[in-house]
């Protein structure tokens, strides 16, 4: 257990030579992973990872190392590597941290109390529910995961912070056929929290929920193609939000111009209808008390009634701008270096109902459940697929479509949105960015865009041009 002296010792090796910032991030993680697949145990995997990085930032360049080796001759050694990279002056430095906040998280039924039998019965559970849905089902997969991560963050600046973080989740994957189609159903659920979840949630919900969307896509006609309004439901998540639009305002991408947004602080950039916020302060699976650099998580308007405001900052890119962090500097573990990332980012609610959005538009699509996709964060170029899809006509929604993808541009699609709702649906899942992932919530309310592209199988109607699908 290292001392507030020990960790200021370690800081004081590291910016010796100059540098401009010195952080050490120190995490000790216990995971657990249940895989669940053709009616049996895949794999459970239980373990305890512990370590340390350290980062010495010097003007716009980083160096960082890590270790396992969490003895204070290892740490000062990794601490001089990194330091050695600022230059070639020795400086003496005396560090003092203090406690800058801690977080003692209390959850009600913590993962590391509960018998690995218990968690096994709700994979059970799922797996048995969803193969009671139909006969059609032939495969379930199902994925239960905790963590208790525990990290003590300071810096040369004599901050030091402690916070515990608890997540839990579960995931249920359904694949349907009739012997000429198949078709597949997801869900997904988990919060910051421990085994509480559950009492939260009903894994047969869950698994119903998957199950029938699987089935309901094998009977779904063809969709068809071309451009049309597009319906989505607060059930769909936001993946759009998230995708198309989310990463583009993320901080190191912008000043990179790797971003669409790049320049547009000020401008308008969607409709007056949409307003997009990150907020690490929600108790959601993106939450964040302490971000990964020991900022506290922070809520940011990033697009207000659709003009761009902010960006979304770490540390590092806040130097470089001359402003302060966001609270969004987040890192998969202490073996990497902490990068601008999402937390809970969601369109905000607003005025009109679901049932009127659906009863105002004349014909289009219904999305229910988004897909995958990629995005060109440069552009804004996208191509998503839809997971569960309706027709809509004369205001109500009609039969079911399958194979449905949406192609467009972000900023285009949300300069394109008319109608937001006064409702608002969650989705989790681990976001990646440079070969790391972070647990992440995105949501949106239901609402409509004008006019998209539907790529589908059905052959569209005279007249109408279809746009060929480039993977981006």
């Amino acid at each position: 257990m290292l001392s507030r002296s020990d960790i200021g010792e370690i800081l004081a090796v590291a910016k010796q030579y100059g540098g401009d910032f010195a952080e050490i991030f120190i995490e000790n993680k216990q995971t657990t992973g249940i895989s669940f697949e053709d009616n049996s145990i895949e794999k459970v995997i239980s373990g305890i990872d512990v370590g340390a990085g350290i980062r010495v930032i010097t003007g716009d360049n980083t160096s960082y190392a890590y270790t396992n080796d969490l003895s204070i001759n290892s740490l000062k050694k990794a601490a001089q590597i990194v330091g050695q990279a600022a230059g070639d002056n020795m400086f003496s430095n005396v560090i003092e941290v203090t406690g800058k906040g801690n977080q003692n998280v209390q959850v009600e039924k913590d993962p590391d109390s509960i018998p690995i039998e218990k968690k096994l019965e709700k994979v059970l559970e799922a797996n048995e529910t969803a193969r009671k849905v139909d006969d059609r089902v032939k495969q379930v997969i199902v994925g239960y995961g905790d963590l208790v991560q525990e990290v003590t963050i300071a810096n040369s600046e004599g901050d030091l912070v402690e916070d515990k973080r608890v997540r839990t989740r579960m995931l249920v994957n359904v694949v349907a056929s009739d012997g000429m189609l198949i078709q597949t159903g997801y869900e997904a659920a988990g919060s910051f929290a421990g085994f509480e979840l559950f009492d939260e949630i009903s894994t047969q919900v869950l698994a119903e929920k998957a199950a029938s969307r699987a089935v309901k896509m094998l009977e779904a006609r063809p969709a068809p193609s071309g451009k049309m309004p597009v319906v989505m439901t607060a059930e769909a998540g936001g993946t759009m939000i998230h995708e198309a639009c989310g990463h583009g305002l993320e901080a190191d991408l912008v000043q990179k111009k790797l971003s669409v947004y790049a320049g547009k602080i000020g401008q308008e950039v969607a409709s007056n209808q949409v307003s997009v916020i990150d907020d690490g302060t929600l108790k959601k699976y993106g939450y964040v008390h302490w971000d990964d650099e020991g900022i506290k998580g922070q809520k940011t308007t990033l697009i207000k009634n659709g003009v761009l405001e902010e960006f979304m900052f770490d540390r590092l890119s806040a130097m470089k701008d001359k402003r302060e962090s966001t609270g969004n500097g987040r890192r998969e573990s202490y073996q990497n270096k902490p990068i601008p990332r999402m937390t809970n980012t969601y369109i905000a609610k607003g005025e009109y109902s679901p049932e009127r959005i659906i009863r105002e538009t004349k014909r289009g699509l219904l999305v229910k459940k988004m897909g995958g996709g990629q995005v060109n964060t440069t552009n804004g170029d996208f191509v998503f697929d839809v997971a569960e899809g309706y027709l809509i006509e004369n205001g109500d929604v009609k039969e079911a479509v399958r194979g449905a993808t949406l192609t467009g541009n972000g900023p285009k699609v949300l300069n394109q949105v008319d109608m937001v709702g006064n409702d608002l649906g969650f989705a989790i899942g681990t976001c990646g960015k440079d070969g790391q992932g972070v647990p992440v919530s995105d949501a949106q309310p239901s609402l409509r865009v004008t006019e998209m592209i539907i790529g589908g199988t059905e052959a569209p109607g005279a007249g109408t041009k279809v746009m060929r699908i480039r993977r981006l």
